[in-house]
């Protein structure tokens, strides 16, 4: 798969102000607000396809639907090199939306009536690379993609390189303690960070959005970030 022809790829991290998105025990809702939580399902109802990792189902049991706001549900995906998810998952009930996992083909567990399996080869380490996962999507017509969770899912599509926007919202929230939002390889030096240029938003309950650009001002038609905008802005 050319991935120059590929639609957007965003991901989305709701945290604290401390850099957490969960607490010690696991507790996670509801760190962000009403309107950083509408903010995620208009970004649900803009793409063909949410995904999360198979740690963010085991440990949250989201729906990754469209609720809070007009649109339709888009198919929903989870990452499971070893079929680990548990085949009554939330988001794995059938309710007209399609319902993907993504598996190596040494994965066997039995899955829902309906769920469709996209065999991938895993690499040197068992992992399922971004990249094989997204070609994969795009063979079965998805290609506008909500990277939802968890940090190490969300770590390992930025470190591939295949973000084109981050949302980043951050309430005013202080935990102390917990887990971090993302699970980066450890740089050596500020000089080795990523610094994408950011527009900001502040939502009315006081939660700001960071909405990066992770192409890192790479050239663009303006019709195709007047697009963007249209899909993914805040308001």
């Amino acid at each position: 798969m050319d991935l120059s022809a590929r639609s957007l790829v965003i991901g989305q991290l709701g945290q604290s102000l401390d850099g957490r998105v969960a607490t010690l025990s696991g507790e996670s809702k509801y760190i962000s607000g009403s309107c950083a939580l509408d903010h995620l399902h208009r970004l649900r109802a803009a793409v063909d396809a949410v995904l999360v990792g198979v740690g963010t189902v085991v440990a949250d049991d989201p729906l990754l639907t469209v609720r809070r706001v007009e649109g339709r549900s888009p198919a929903r995906v989870v990452i499971d090199p070893s079929g680990r998810v548990d085949p009554d998952a939330r988001c794995l009930a059938d309710d007209g939306a399609r319902r993907f996992v993504v598996r190596t083909p040494a994965a066997g567990s039995t899955l829902p009536p309906g769920v469709e399996v996209l065999v991938v080869c895993p690499d040197a380490q068992g992992r399922i690379a971004p990249r094989a996962i997204l070609s994969a999507l795009a063979a079965a017509g998805l290609s506008r993609i909500l990277v939802e969770g968890g940090p190490a899912t969300l770590a390992a599509f930025i470190e591939a390189g295949l973000l084109d926007r981050l949302h980043v919202v951050v309430s005013p929230v202080i935990l102390g303690s917990g887990r971090t939002g993302l699970d980066l390889t450890p740089i050596a030096g500020l000089g080795d960070a990523l610094r994408p240029p950011a527009c900001v938003t502040l939502f009315p309950d006081g939660d700001v959005l960071f909405d990066c650009d992770m192409r890192h001002g790479a050239r663009e038609e303006s019709h195709a970030r007047q697009r963007e905008d249209s899909l993914f802005g805040a308001g």
